[in-house]
């Protein structure tokens, strides 16, 4: 691999972590700002719908420090103790803000619920009104900006503060609507809305953790990720098949992945190691993916009833239900032995029934060979089940 490559990926990198600094800082700066004089008017009204919208201002500063800090603690050098680097530290200060997210719904709620029991007239003036509605242009803005640059650079932080700028803009506009119902009215309805709009922040709070959590888990990879990779490595003349791909998650943007490749079997040693190196910097240069293992299965282009065999066992393995993908074949006529995999879908009610069942059907044709199949699993989502 080149050091240009290796440069190039570099800068990527420093890119997208001042980007997601800067963004940050900037929604420090303007939610500073916003807390400042909601914890005025709110403090001045008797307001507890303003002052609660300050709190929770302050706690999007918290989320915007929580991102630098996790970003900074990803983009650490590799060491003894963690020799894939320290890229998962941004899930979890993903994990903290949607804490942070959720924790503050609650209070909220709690509040809003003290103020319906025991209720509080509020006092709105017009300075009131217009940070109000300044509040929600100001959110609007910050929180749109914010989500489109986490999504474009990858930072489930950045997109959880996005979103929670955009929950504060719906917060800041029910409190908007209960100023001026109960100027015109005389009715209040603040801490009603105030409960109502605490139960979709939890709810959000909520997704926002299962999706990090999801994340650290080792959930699977998308199925575009997937796709890319099976398609970079199909560019290769030599190879016919792309199986078994195993992706390890180390953080946004930082996958290692492992597979099979089915290439024929006059390929010598040599032939086969350039392949191999020349598709793990295709990756890399590509989509920054790098390659820890590729295994090799073989096919033979002169046998012709090898390759009748593979097909009629493929499709008898296929007319099973929930059956994915047949995939490995080898035939050895002087041991009388056939190999494959399968691919059997997690809809299945009963995978190992499938996979009996295939491997019956197909002992059922050849009962004269000695039959070696394996129940494979589909890490990377193969586009049958999408």
């Amino acid at each position: 691999m080149s050091s240009e490559t290796i440069s190039t990926r570099t800068l990527e990198e420093r890119t997208r972590e001042r980007t997601i600094v800067r963004t940050s800082i900037i929604g420090i700066i303007a939610n500073v700002f916003l807390a400042t004089f909601k914890a005025i008017v709110g403090l001045l009204s008797h307001s507890i719908a303003i002052t609660l919208d300050s709190v929770n201002n302050m706690s999007d500063v918290a989320s915007s420090l929580i991102t630098i800090i996790g970003t900074k603690l990803a983009k650490k050098q590799p060491d003894r103790k963690h020799p894939w680097g320290h890229g998962r530290a941004e899930y979890l200060s993903s994990m903290i803000i949607a804490v942070i997210i959720l924790y503050a719904g609650i209070t909220s709620f709690v509040e809003s619920v003290k103020k319906i029991i025991r209720p509080e007239t509020p006092d709105y003036s017009a300075a009131a009104i217009v940070i109000v509605s300044v509040a929600i242009i100001v959110k609007v803005i910050l929180g749109t900006y914010v989500q489109k640059t986490g999504r474009r650079v990858n930072s489930d932080s950045l997109v959880n503060s996005g979103t929670d700028a955009l929950m504060d803009s719906i917060i800041s506009a029910s409190t908007l609507a209960a100023a001026i119902i109960f100027i015109i009215w005389h009715i209040s309805l603040e801490a009603w809305l105030g409960a109502v709009i605490s139960v979709i922040i939890v709810k959000s709070g909520i997704e926002m953790l299962t999706r990090t959590i999801s994340h650290l888990i080792g959930q699977r990879v998308s199925v575009e990720t997937a796709r890319k990779v099976r398609e970079c490595i199909m560019t290769f003349p030599q190879v016919r098949g792309v199986y078994d791909l195993i992706f390890h998650d180390y953080g946004p943007d930082k996958f290692n992945c492992s597979g099979h490749i089915e290439v024929p079997d006059t390929l010598t040693a040599r032939e086969i190691d350039q392949l191999q190196r020349q598709i793990a910097i295709e990756l890399y240069v590509r989509h920054g993916i790098i390659l820890t293992a590729l295994s090799v299965y073989t096919y033979s282009e002169l046998d012709g009833r090898e390759k009748a065999v593979r097909g009629q066992i493929y499709d008898i393995a296929m007319s099973v239900e929930h059956v994915l993908e047949a995939h490995g074949f080898y035939l050895d006529e002087e041991q009388k032995r056939i190999q494959f995999d399968i691919i059997v879908s997690f809809d299945a009610p009963d995978r190992n029934a499938v996979y009996k069942e295939a491997v019956r059907r197909v002992r059922e044709a050849y009962p004269e060979y000695e039959l070696y199949c394996t129940l494979d699993t589909d890490f990377s989502l193969s586009e049958q089940e999408e």
